[in-house]
């Protein structure tokens, strides 16, 4: 080939790589490929399967099935949204995460009355996202309370008998919203977690560690009355309950 026709070539490829703009089809495979395929569902017949209406767990017979359970986490691990995902998405994976995440150290430690009983369950980088593994309390605090969404309170679980209770059913993108919704709900009424009459109202502590992430939009007294059967006023007494961390397990 002579210099002349080999520069012509080399310029039409080089204009043709710099023109070039992607097609639907192109952009969508790309989207495709980039975005987790994450799945729930194996989570969500554990959850299922060991967890009663009333979020308390048989961690007995869970231990049989700790292998199952493992690789639900290792499916997350590999499968961590990416910044660009939609916030539902996020939200149900960490929230997932850390419920399935503290199920497996208890089960790690079984039997034991209390988390509390563990050495140090929330400092411990006991939690694999991607390359990385943090603690529960960072993923709660430095992941899911980042987010913007005080719900997350009323659907993650410290395996105490004090916490909102654990779902038995699994969050997906799809469900979020209906089950943020139910689990504020169904906490804040629960005259177990929190008693509530138009004079007094006897709060969880969840609501004394966490104020800043429900005041942001009004009072403390708003937010509760957002899901409350009983609405509360402004000269409503508040105290907050002694916290049960014996450990939510089926008797």
């Amino acid at each position: 080939m002579h210099l002349k026709s080999t520069l012509l070539l080399i310029l039409f490829l080089t204009e043709s790589v710099v023109n070039f703009v992607p097609t639907p089809r192109y952009v969508e495979n790309i989207a495709v490929d980039i975005v987790p395929q994450l799945d729930h569902s194996k989570w969500d017949g554990l959850l299922k399967k060991y967890v009663d209406d009333r979020g308390n767990v048989d961690y007995n017979s869970f231990a049989k099935d700790i292998s199952e359970l493992q690789n639900y986490l290792d499916h997350l691990a590999k499968n961590r949204p990416m910044d660009m995902a939609p916030k539902p998405e996020k939200l149900a994976y960490y929230i997932n995460l850390y419920n399935a995440a503290t199920v497996k150290l208890i089960l790690d430690n079984y039997p034991t009355k209390s988390i509390k009983d563990i050495k140090n369950p929330w400092g411990k980088d006991i939690v694999q996202m991607g390359g990385e593994k943090v603690s529960l309390g960072d993923l709660e605090h430095k992941i899911l309370r980042k987010m913007d969404e005080p719900r997350i309170h009323f659907a993650i679980n410290c395996a105490s008998y004090s916490c909102p209770k654990l779902l038995n059913k699994a969050f997906t993108a799809n469900n979020l919203e209906i089950l943020l919704e139910r689990t504020a709900k169904d906490f804040i009424n629960d005259p177990q977690r929190n008693v509530l009459t138009k004079e007094k109202a006897s709060l969880s502590q969840i609501f004394n560690w966490y104020k800043k992430d429900f005041t942001k939009n009004g009072s403390l007294i708003d937010y509760l009355n957002k899901y409350a059967a009983q609405k509360l006023t402004s000269n409503t007494k508040i105290s907050y309950l002694n916290y049960n961390w014996g450990l939510n397990e089926i008797e």
